[in-house]
């Protein structure tokens, strides 16, 4: 028998309703044999007393239940966000707050590069700060009109090019008819592309590849060390391709020693009929491992509420746009949906607008009707817009849902004065209301979308501030248990983990973050300030100054 470590620390919150508290964690083969004092655990048998955190303060891993791999590998391009970010290294990168100022460091990173028939790539745009200005393909013209550009924007639902990139695409000609390819007076597209359907053909011309959701080896180990900075332990991967390449080189990856986190990727629905969906999905299961959980499905509806491009009931958008693009046809999600109860597999399905999520609730009912299952966690994914009646539903039908809290702090502003008007955007991830109506809620950043950050999660989900420093829906606030709660074990019920992770009970995986100080005992202002010293995953330890 493995001989017992068990770790003191100055206090462990243990988000175990029976012992919410204690000093002492034993461990043995990497999963926790209980917490309580000293003296408890000594009765497990011989241990090793570790003292690496008698000053730190350890909570579960943190699950996030809403990320992208991808930021590990967009790292290797120009980050053109607004605000400014961390890279993988624990460098901080500038935003850029202008057009001009875009142009410019595209500019000095076109200059660097060495093959002429490169292209150049950026990332993060987000033009709604640049007083929602509509660039253009002349705009990246002005970068260069030899080699194709092209720039992601923050959502990930839209895409900007130069006219290099529609020329190699074949899209470089007037009367185009498609609503994701605004054209310009001249009849030509202007550059903007919305929606995969558009974006995919371009893709490959500028440094996105069709499976361009996918990170490759290197990016996945950079994302992997945004996860221990942040206290990561267990993250998803929420719209993988997925395919040969893409599988062999996660399992690769993820088995490697010094891998710290936990991966589950979901199989995107783009690309596959659904039965092809359905059998993909369950050969993916049957590969699965411990740390890679594969064997789910990810749906996209519409698309994003800053980008115009979601899905709004009545009065639709605020400032007069028109309503947005819908990614599935309602017989495809509810073939979907249908064959994935019949087969058991989990759905997340991503709805920003509330006329995307009512179109999910009404098509899953009668699935349920013909599926019975209480038991399927199918979960709405960002649901910003839900109303009350929407999360009761929900609720009734034995969803949970997985609220965009970081929402309020980088686009609350704009919602509230363009998008979506004042009433809207102050219920907008209505926390309080979707506990209120006892549907299991987790809380995300949607990385790269925003950076990835549980304890900053928390902080938006319990204070919704603005960027502007505005408290925004004061009456949708949550408190600082319950959005703790949220990034572990309300994470983990999403994902069907919750009896292996999201607490320090007996039993569970030894995952831990290791925090500087009690998230607890702090004001609730502060808890995105608090310090990552490490994880714990598996038992096995990596502190962030190792990165």
């Amino acid at each position: 028998m493995s001989k017992n470590t068990i770790f003191i620390a100055k206090k462990i919150i243990t988000m175990n309703p029976s012992r919410p508290e204690a000093t002492h964690v034993a461990v043995r083969d990497g999963r926790i044999l209980g917490a309580g004092s000293l003296e408890e655990l000594t009765t497990w048998g011989d241990y090793t007393l570790d003292e690496s955190f008698a000053d730190k303060v350890l909570m579960p891993g943190f699950v996030e239940g809403h990320a992208h791999s991808m930021e590990g590998s967009l790292w290797s391009k120009v980050y053109c966000g607004w605000f400014d970010r961390f890279d993988p290294s624990g460098r901080m990168w500038t935003g850029v707050k202008s057009v001009d100022a875009l142009v410019e460091r595209l500019r000095v990173a076109e200059a660097a590069l060495e093959d002429p028939s490169a292209p150049l790539s950026g990332w993060q745009l987000d033009p709604i700060y640049m007083n929602n200005t509509t660039l253009s393909r002349a705009d990246l013209d002005r970068v260069s009109k030899t080699r194709a550009v092209g720039i992601l924007h923050a959502s990930g639902h839209i895409m900007n090019v130069n006219t290099k990139a529609l020329e190699l695409a074949g899209m470089l000609k007037p009367g185009l008819n498609h609503p994701g390819i605004p054209l310009g007076a001249d009849g030509f597209p202007t550059g903007e592309l919305k929606g995969p359907e558009v974006m995919t053909p371009v893709g490959p011309f500028v440094g996105y590849e069709r499976n361009m959701l996918d990170a490759d080896d290197t990016g996945l180990r950079n994302f992997a060390k945004l996860c221990v900075r942040t206290g990561t332990t267990t993250i998803t991967d929420l719209a993988s391709r997925m395919d040969d390449d893409t599988v062999n080189m996660m399992l690769r990856v993820t088995s490697e020693a010094s891998f710290p986190i936990r991966l589950m990727p979901f199989r995107f629905f783009l690309g596959l009929s659904s039965k092809e969906l359905i059998k993909t999905v369950l050969a993916l299961k049957t590969r699965a491992t411990d740390q890679l959980r594969m064997g789910q499905i990810k749906i996209v509806v519409d698309g994003s509420i800053q980008g115009f491009s979601a899905r709004l009931r009545w009065p639709g958008y605020h400032n007069g746009a028109p309503n947005g693009l819908w990614y599935i046809a309602p017989e495809q999600l509810s073939e979907i949906l249908h064959l994935a109860l019949d087969a058991g597999i989990l759905v997340h399905t991503h709805t920003n607008g509330d006329q995307a999520t009512q179109l999910v609730l009404d098509t899953l009912a009668p699935a349920l009707q013909k599926h019975p299952n209480p038991d399927h966690r199918f979960t709405l994914q960002h649901c910003q817009l839900a109303d009350a009646a929407q999360f009761r539903t929900a609720a009734k039908l034995g969803m949970c849902v997985n609220l965009f809290a970081n929402h309020h702090f980088y686009w609350g502003d704009e919602h509230y004065k363009l998008t979506v008007g004042p009433d809207r955007a102050t219920r907008m991830n209505a926390a309080r209301s979707a506990l209120n109506s006892g549907i299991p809620m987790a809380i995300h950043s949607d990385a790269p979308v925003t950076p990835l950050g549980p304890l900053f999660t928390a902080w938006a989900a319990v204070n919704r501030i603005t960027a502007s420093g505005r408290v925004q829906g004061e009456e949708e606030k949550i408190r600082v248990h319950e959005a703790l709660w949220a990034i572990t074990m309300g994470a983990a019920y999403t994902l069907h983990l919750d009896n292996e992770i999201g607490s320090i009970e007996t039993g569970k995986k030894a995952d831990f973050a290791v925090l500087e100080s009690d998230p607890t005992a702090c004001d609730p202002m502060a808890l995105k300030d608090i310090t990552v010293w490490g994880t714990v995953q598996g038992g096995r330890i990596f502190p962030v100054a190792d990165l």
